[in-house]
C-alpha cells in the first residue's frame, strides 16, 4: 500500500515541474515579444508663430446716470408750491418746490432797500423820503401778508369729529378774521357741498378732492378723503391769522420788525438829506456791509426753494403742498437724461493692468446682439471692500449716448489694457510652469529637454507672448492639450 502511494506522489511531482516550466517559457516569450515590438510614444508638437496679441480684462458692471442729485429744503417750513412730478423732464435752474418764504423775502427786500439808501448816500445823491417810505410800506405789507397767509388750517367746531381736515391753500389778500365752512349733503356728483360765513358769507360751492375757491380773497379748500360723504354736516373754522401754527410767532416778529425797520429807514433817509446838504457821505465799508446783507438774505431765501442743479428727469418727488418739510430731508431726486456711464468694481489682481483712457467693448443684457464702446475715465484711488473682498471702482463713459439707456442695466465689459503688433506666440498649453521656473519642452537627441522662456502678455484666446527663449518657427512639445 505504501509503495503505491509513493509511486503516485512521484508522478504528480513530475507533472507539476513540467507545468511550471511551460508557464515560465510562455511568460518569457510574451515578455520578449512586447519588449522588441513596443512602439515609441507619440509626441505632438506646436510651432512658435509671430503676430499681434491683445491683453484684456473682463468684468461686469451696471449703467448709472452721469449725474444724480437728491434735493431737500435748507430750512423747515410748510410747502406752498410744487412745480414738477416723477417722470417730468426739468432744466437746470428750474424751481421744483417752495416753502412759505414770506419772512425771508421780506428780509431780502429790506436789505435791498437799505443798500439802495447807502448807495445813494455814498454817491452824494439826493434821497427821496417818499420813495423810501413807499418801499418800506411794501415790505411791511409783505410781512403782514405772510403773517395772515401762513399755515392756515381748518379746525372742526366739534372736537369729536375725526374726519381728515380740509386743506387750505392759496395766496390770501384779505384781512383778519374767521372763515366758517358749513358742510351739507347735496345732489351733486360729489355728494357734498358747503357754504361759508364770517369774513365772507354765502358763496356756495361743491366739495371736491381738488382745490376749489374759498371765498374771493385768494384762498382754496380741498377735501383729501376718498368719500366726501364723510364730512356730513360738519362745520370748520379757518382763523386768519392762524395763531396756533408753529410759524405764527416768527411771522409776527417779522411783521413787527418790518414796522420798526420802516421807521428807521425813513429816519435814515431824512438824515441822509441833512448829510447831503452838509456834503457828508457814507463810507465804502458801509456800502460793502449793505451789499453783504443783500447777499446773505438772497442765500437765506434759497433755503426755501428746491431748484434743479442739473437738467434731467425727476425720479423721486415727495414734496406735497401743505405738508411740513424738515430741513435736509431728501424730497426730490433728479438724474441726467440720456447721459449714462458704467460703474464696475475691478479686483486688486487686475487693477495694475488698467489705466485711464483704456478702450472698452461692452454688451448689455437688455440689448442682445449689440456692442457698445467706451473709455475708462475714472479709477478710484481708494479700495472698496465688499464681503471681505477688495476691489477698486472704475467708471466708463459711452462713446455715444443712447436714448434707450436706463439706470441699473447689467453691462459685460472687455477692457483692452495692452496690445503688441508683432510678437512670438505660443498657446498656453505649450507652457510648463514649475517651482524652478517657466519652460517649454523640446526634443534633443531623442530625449525631452526643458528650455527656459520669459513670458509677456496673455490674451483671452489662450495665447501667450514669448519674450525670450524660442525663435519663430521652432517646434516645441504640446504638453497640455492632447
Amino acid at each position: 500500500m505504501m509503495s503505491l502511494f509513493t509511486t503516485f506522489s512521484k508522478k504528480v511531482s513530475s507533472l507539476s515541474r513540467k507545468t511550471i516550466i511551460i508557464v515560465v517559457v510562455i511568460i518569457v516569450l510574451v515578455g520578449g515579444f512586447l519588449l522588441f515590438h513596443r512602439k515609441a510614444p507619440v509626441r505632438q508638437s506646436v510651432t512658435v508663430t509671430q503676430g499681434p496679441i491683445v491683453e484684456t480684462v473682463s468684468i461686469t458692471g451696471n449703467t448709472t446716470p452721469t449725474s444724480s442729485v437728491a434735493l431737500g429744503f435748507g430750512t423747515g417750513g410748510t410747502i406752498t408750491g410744487v412745480y414738477s412730478a416723477v417722470g417730468k423732464t426739468v432744466t437746470q435752474g428750474q424751481l421744483l418746490a417752495q416753502l412759505d418764504s414770506g419772512n425771508a423775502l421780506g428780509q431780502l427786500r429790506q436789505a435791498q432797500a437799505n443798500l439802495a439808501l447807502q448807495m445813494a448816500q455814498g454817491q452824494n445823491t439826493s434821497v427821496n423820503v417818499a420813495d423810501v417810505q413807499k418801499q418800506q410800506d411794501v415790505l411791511v405789507a409783505n410781512a403782514y401778508h405772510t403773517l395772515l397767509s401762513s399755515s392756515l388750517q381748518a379746525v372742526p367746531n366739534d372736537v369729536t369729529v375725526s374726519t381728515v381736515a380740509p386743506m387750505i391753500t392759496g395766496d390770501y389778500s384779505g384781512g383778519e378774521g374767521d372763515y366758517v365752512i358749513h358742510m351739507y349733503p347735496s345732489n351733486s356728483s360729489t355728494g357734498e357741498s358747503f357754504y361759508i360765513s364770517g369774513l365772507e358769507s354765502g358763496l356756495n360751492n361743491q366739495a371736491a378732492s381738488n382745490a376749489v375757491p374759498l371765498g374771493t380773497q385768494g384762498l382754496y379748500v380741498q377735501f383729501p378723503v376718498g368719500s366726501l360723504a364723510q364730512y356730513g354736516n360738519t362745520v370748520w373754522t379757518v382763523s386768519v391769522p392762524n395763531t396756533k401754527s408753529t410759524s405764527y410767532t416768527t411771522n409776527h416778529n417779522t411783521y413787527v420788525a418790518a414796522q420798526a425797520n420802516r421807521d428807521k429807514a425813513i429816519a435814515d433817509a431824512q438824515a441822509a438829506i441833512a448829510n447831503n446838504a452838509s456834503g457828508a457821505t457814507v463810507s465804502q465799508a458801509q456800502i460793502a456791509s449793505a451789499q453783504a446783507a443783500v447777499q446773505s438774505a438772497q442765500a437765506a431765501l434759497q433755503n426755501y426753494q428746491i431748484v434743479a442743479p442739473i437738467s434731467g428727469v425727476v425720479t423721486q418727488f415727495d414734496a406735497k403742498r401743505g405738508e411740513f418739510a424738515s430741513p435736509g430731508t431728501p424730497l426730490v431726486s433728479v438724474i441726467s437724461a440720456n447721459s449714462f456711464e458704467v460703474d464696475a468694481l475691478l479686483s486688486e489682481v487686475d487693477i495694475g493692468k488698467v489705466a485711464l483712457n483704456n478702450k472698452v467693448n461692452m454688451t448689455i443684457d437688455a440689448f442682445p446682439g449689440e456692442t457698445f464702446t467706451g473709455t475708462i475715465f475714472y479709477i478710484s484711488p481708494a479700495q472698496t471692500t465688499t464681503g471681505g473682498v477688495v476691489g477698486y471702482k472704475i467708471k466708463i463713459a459711452f462713446d455715444k449716448n443712447d436714448a434707450r439707456m436706463k439706470s441699473g442695466l447689467t453691462a459685460n465689459l472687455v477692457i483692452t489694457t495692452r496690445q503688441k503688433d508683432s510678437v512670438l506666440l505660443l498657446p498656453q498649453y505649450a507652457i510648463l510652469q514649475t517651482d524652478k521656473g517657466t519652460f517649454v519642452q523640446v526634443m534633443d537627441k531623442g530625449a525631452v529637454k526643458n528650455m527656459p522662456v520669459t513670458l509677456g502678455l496673455q490674451d483671452q484666446n489662450g495665447n501667450v507672448e514669448i519674450v525670450s527663449g524660442v525663435t519663430v518657427g521652432e517646434q516645441v512639445l504640446n504638453i497640455g492639450l492632447k
